[in-house]
């Protein structure tokens, strides 16, 4: 049987605003805690802990792991304000500064969804980072995933991915890089989330239904920034560089620096790209006073798009 606990100690383990946006978990509030093997209260550590599918949940938001630590101190007991109104401690006497999770997490609001085996919630930054395998951040329209870690800033609205990091649209068009930072729109569109105050079943993202209220609207991603080794496909042609921004909206990526688009032994190189990712359709940009250059390499009885037959072999010119 689980053992569950609502006030006091429950208000310890986690900390989200009634009406939070993502996952935002930084403003206090009482939150109902369970645990298969118990919950736990060493008070000369100033630590809490919940074991055995612990489970913390306040308005909707939910934190799920194998194990739950909560850091507590006394109310004031930092020079650095809070970023947001804390949570309470055990009997409301301290303030929790850091929220632990370990083993099979995931944090699910009624519309998001973040898995990883370890994440770390900052109260007073408003930051969690997640890492371990199999590290993923699913919205409405995206998923973003990494090998390393990744950061979920609940104020600056933005996560960053980091280590083969991939953001796959869901109808399919995706960028990698070492390191994706994605912003969150500031005021989402309304659609679809779970009825006010549920709880979503573990391992399971909560059903949705139209017209929200606002402050329970999903993360939608406006834009993305990729950071070295930059790769983007589309169905025919594969464009590299080293760095870029992406409009998930609009499905246009810009591309900078030892730019290279690649259609099968076709190459094209410079240093801008613009992608329309909607279309499949990627070109060159000719900075001021440079020039793209391409190696076109046609098979046999195939002609160059755009252009005449050309001979088997290999022929090397200038693209603008």
């Amino acid at each position: 049987m689980k053992r569950r606990i609502v006030t006091g100690l429950a208000a310890a383990l986690l900390a989200t605003a009634a009406a939070a946006q993502g996952l935002d978990m930084t403003q206090g509030g009482p939150v109902e805690v369970t645990a298969n093997d118990g919950i736990e209260w060493r008070q000369q550590e100033q630590v809490v802990v919940a074991r055995g599918e612990a489970r913390a949940v306040r308005a909707g938001v939910t934190v799920d792991a194998d194990r739950l630590i909560a850091r507590y101190r006394p109310r004031g007991g930092t020079t650095q304000a809070p970023a947001r109104p804390a949570a309470e401690g055990p009997a409301g006497g301290g303030e929790i500064w850091r929220l632990e999770a370990d083993g099979n997490v995931v944090v699910t609001s009624a519309t998001d969804r973040a898995e990883g085996d370890r994440a770390v919630y900052d109260m007073d930054q408003a930051v969690m980072v997640m890492t371990g395998g199999n590290l993923r951040l699913i919205t409405p329209d995206n998923t973003l995933t990494a090998r390393d870690s990744i950061e979920y800033w609940a104020q600056r609205r933005m996560a960053v991915a980091r280590g083969n990091a991939v953001v796959v649209t869901n109808d399919g068009r995706r960028v990698r890089a070492d390191t994706l930072v994605a912003y969150f729109a500031e005021n989402a569109q309304p659609g679809a989330t779970a009825q006010p105050g549920a709880t979503p079943p573990r391992g399971q993202q909560a059903a949705t239904r139209p017209g929200q209220p606002p402050g329970e609207q999903p993360s939608s991603i406006e834009r993305v920034e990729a950071y070295g080794n930059v790769d983007i496909r589309t169905a025919e042609e594969v464009v590299r560089g080293d760095r870029g921004v992406y409009n998930p909206n609009s499905g246009l990526a810009r591309l900078l620096g030892d730019v290279r688009i690649t259609r099968g032994d076709n190459t094209l190189t410079g240093q801008e790209a613009i992608v329309n990712m909607k279309t499949g359709v990627a070109r060159l940009v000719s900075a001021p006073g440079a020039r793209v250059q391409g190696l076109v390499v046609p098979q046999q009885g195939q002609t160059v798009p755009g252009g005449p037959q050309q001979p088997a072999q290999p022929s090397q010119e200038p693209a603008r």
